[in-house]
């Protein structure tokens, strides 16, 4: 008896499995541009400490821009209106009053791939408390289904390039608009051109040992940057100037742990600037931990786009380094 009640446990899990896979089959694909969110809240909750809430977690400044920009580009719009194609948005965080006191987050509710956030309580400082909570894992989920995307989509149409495969024994996906610009024994250029400007990826490796004390890691990445610049990428000629690439002198970039293509990595975003001329822009920075070939190999991706927002640049300049894997030299 228990073996067959057993049997036909499993059998209807089986069933609620396939019917919740043949569901998804017919979900719609989602919608919307890169890093833009969809906050389902009543207006005058939106209007509220609540709403003040959400913008301070979700339109936090970006970092390492030249300029404030929004984490997420927000849309408000309230539950009466959250119908027809706009629930197809990929991001989306939903937030009410509510009997209950919860937050969780939910996929592919009513399109694939989607995430919906959803935030409940039964007052404001049960919300407010919520949010708090889960507002950074939120940002880290929405984030890494846009990430997803783009990578999806630069598939449709990758470079045949193998410069970064010959030299450095590494695949990345670069869509085929980039391409090589300068190409030598330890350093490889690749860059696209943009309406005002550039979008670069450059590639180099350093020592093992290169980094050998944690108390002047920063300074060191600074200095390795810069000496790479005044080696590789320089700028507009000026007259009784040295003028190339260096690490912004009146800010400390960040720096914090990551973790790329299964390997201990340190990720760096700051501003680049021209040592002898007065030209800007950010940069992101993946210093990764590649000991079977005995070395530190640097990805860094930087923009060059004046007057330009340039969030999204450097969105899709993280997407592709971090579709990096690795081939045995």
């Amino acid at each position: 008896m228990k073996k067959s009640t057993t049997l036909l446990a499993l059998l209807v899990m089986l069933i609620l499995s396939c019917k919740q896979d043949k569901n998804q089959d017919f979900l719609p694909n989602s919608i919307g541009a890169y890093n833009t969110l969809t906050v389902v809240i009543e207006n005058e909750l939106w209007k509220s400490e609540v709403g003040d809430k959400i913008r301070e977690h979700f339109a936090a400044p970006a970092l390492g821009l030249t300029w404030d920009e929004a984490l997420f580009s927000i849309t408000q719009i309230p539950p009466q209106v959250f119908s027809g194609s706009v629930r197809n948005t990929r991001s989306v965080l939903y937030v009410m009053e509510d009997s209950l006191d919860l937050a969780h987050m939910k996929k592919n509710m009513y399109a694939k791939p989607q995430n919906v956030g959803v935030i409940k309580g039964r007052n404001k400082r049960e919300i407010i408390e919520n949010l708090n909570e889960k507002a950074p894992s939120f940002v880290e989920t929405y984030k890494d289904l846009e990430l997803a995307e783009a990578q999806k989509r630069f598939l449709k149409s990758l470079s045949k390039e193998k410069a970064l495969e010959d030299k450095f024994g590494i695949n990345l996906n670069v869509p085929s608009i980039y391409k090589v610009g300068r190409e030598e024994d330890n350093f490889v250029w690749i860059d696209r051109q943009i309406q005002k400007g550039n979008m670069n990826i450059i590639a180099y490796s350093v020592p093992w040992d290169t980094f050998k004390n944690d108390t002047t890691f920063v300074q060191d990445i600074i200095k390795m940057r810069d000496s790479i610049g005044k080696l590789y990428v320089p700028g507009t000629d000026v007259p009784n100037k040295e003028n190339y690439m260096v690490t912004e002198k009146a800010f400390s970039p960040y720096v914090f742990p990551a973790e790329i293509a299964g390997r201990k990595a340190a990720e760096v975003r700051g501003i680049w600037e021209m040592s002898g001329y007065p030209m800007a822009g950010p940069f992101l920075t993946y210093i990764i931990n590649d000991k079977p070939n005995n070395r530190k190999l640097v990805l860094e991706g930087f923009t060059f786009a004046p007057a330009t927002e340039k969030r999204d640049y450097m969105f899709e300049l993280e997407a592709i380094l971090k579709t990096v894997s690795f081939k045995k030299l």
